[in-house]
């Protein structure tokens, strides 16, 4: 007859013995963990109480107190995920609510941890450290209140003192910090900003709005491309991020624009360039420096297209922008020259030569500061109205018409104030003539020398007239009369020689 196998009854006592030496280990290794806990040694301390959750994983007081190590290893979410734990197991567990309101609050759930205080509170009113947890997590839902206004206001310095404030009290919450960063980056402080979102990534490398947050840093440095691929980047890991969809249209949109309009400025069609220009300023007010190259662009256009005041104000936006642009100082400074206001261009080149000392940056403050000195002393092409490249044939028709218009004999019915005023323009028309008429003399007013030692026009020994009957071949005892009467008609002039 074959064997039969049957079930023995197993004695349950050994089972007992077994689970009470599992519950006396347990108890000795959270021993230790205390132990090291006390040494701030926190990783041990973790190490221990895991090994007495294992042996005893029914214990609220070994989650309670892994919880309160991964807390001190900063931790959070993790600590929060024990002590909710301990709390299940355990609802009476008072210092399992405070460690996860503690939790909660540090990763920024301030309603979360108002809640687990208050059942605190409830199980022990007079308990201060719930007290002041609460009152903490109060002030916390009010720095978020106050964040949420001032950026709605668009003011981004005060959601930054705000989420300074509140990172304080909520230390490991991310959603404050990449806030921050956010606004950081808005206020043009790109390296703060990047180093806040680079160090959210490198503990969570697919974290959206940090991602954006680095996207925005790289846009607002005009570096659209890369700006671009961070911002498909986090569209990857939320296709709902409304922020990145925008941004990168954005970008996109800007990158274009501006493109098409260097296209067009290349082959010269500068009223196109411009019109562009215009057109990818309107993208995105926000973007400083890709807008103050735009200004500068579209100031260069417009100088090309004559529209020198228009294209110093462009300069100065681009200026207001980004104050360390020298492009736009350069090109400022040449509407300057243009428009004859050279005070504002030896200012703008000043500037320029003390950011880059450069040979090419010497010569145009130099070029500026001599055409500044010349403009201070009487100009004498624009006495006569002639250009500063008129030959000697139009300087001596200027100075013909000119020296008729206001020679003292033609306003001898006017009131002394006229005749004053007329004698005096006749006086620098001579002045403009015996300048200009001369080579040697042209060619040092046209350098700025100071033409004193030359014969000095200081009102001494020049004499307009002489200059007028030389020109007109007077001579002797010749005279020049205005006739005045009712036939000869306004303005007729005789010689009459003796």
């Amino acid at each position: 007859m074959a064997a039969v196998d049957i079930d023995v009854p197993v004695d349950p006592e050994p089972q007992i013995h077994n689970q009470a030496d599992m519950e006396r280990q347990a108890e000795g290794f959270k021993e230790q963990g205390n132990i090291f806990y006390s040494k701030k040694d926190y990783s041990e301390a973790f190490n221990y109480y895991t090994k007495a959750i294992d042996a005893s994983p029914r214990n609220a007081s070994y989650y309670g107190n892994r919880a309160a190590t991964l807390m001190m290893l900063c931790r959070f979410q993790e600590a929060l995920e024990d002590s909710q734990k301990a709390v299940r197991l355990d609802d009476c567990f008072m210092k399992g609510h405070l460690r996860e309101g503690k939790c909660h609050l540090s990763l920024g759930n301030a309603m979360a941890a108002s809640r687990c205080f208050k059942k605190v509170l409830e199980m022990e009113p007079s308990n201060r450290e719930a007290q002041q947890e609460n009152k903490n997590a109060a002030t916390l839902l009010e720095f978020e209140r106050l964040a949420d206004f001032g950026f709605e206001k668009r003011d981004f310095r005060k959601v930054v003192y705000c989420m300074d404030r509140a990172l304080v009290l909520a230390s490991a919450c991310h959603r404050f910090k990449i806030l921050k960063a956010e606004c950081l980056a808005l206020l043009g402080r790109y390296p703060e900003a990047q180093s806040v979102a680079s160090d959210i990534l490198r503990l969570e490398s697919t974290n959206a709005d940090a991602l954006y947050v680095r996207g925005l840093c790289l846009y607002y440095e005009d570096c659209i491309d890369k700006a671009v691929q961070f911002f498909i980047q986090a569209l990857r890991m939320a296709p709902d991020h409304e922020k990145a969809r925008l941004a990168c249209r954005n970008a996109k949109a800007l990158k274009a624009k501006k493109e098409e309009g260097n296209v067009a400025f290349k082959i010269a069609n500068y009223e196109a360039a411009y019109q562009l220009y215009t057109e990818a300023l309107a993208i995105d007010p926000n973007n400083i420096k890709t807008n103050a190259k735009l200004y500068c662009n579209r100031a260069t256009a417009g100088a090309k297209l004559k529209k020198l005041n228009q294209a110093i104000e462009d300069c100065s936006s681009a200026i207001k922008l980004d104050d360390t642009y020298i492009k736009a100082y350069l090109r400022r400074a040449q509407c300057y020259m243009d428009t004859e206001l050279y005070e504002e261009a030896v200012r703008d080149y000043e500037k320029v030569y003390q950011t880059e000392k450069t040979s090419d940056h010497k010569q145009l403050l130099k070029a500026a500061q001599l055409e500044l000195k010349k403009s201070k002393r009487k100009d004498y092409y624009k006495v006569l109205g002639v250009g500063k490249n008129a030959t000697e044939d139009e300087i001596k028709k200027a100075y013909r018409k000119r020296a008729l218009l206001h020679h003292p004999d033609r306003h001898s019915a006017a009131t002394p104030e006229v005749q004053k005023e007329e004698e005096k323009k006749f006086k620098e028309v001579g002045e403009a003539f015996t300048v200009l008429s001369d080579p040697k003399k042209k060619i040092r007013y046209d350098n700025g020398h100071d033409l004193t030692d030359d014969g000095g026009f200081d009102g001494g020994d020049f004499d307009a007239n002489n200059i007028f009957r030389a020109f007109f071949g007077g001579g002797g005892g010749g005279g020049f009369t205005f006739d005045s009467s009712p036939d000869s008609g306004p303005g007729n002039f005789f010689f009459q020689f003796g």
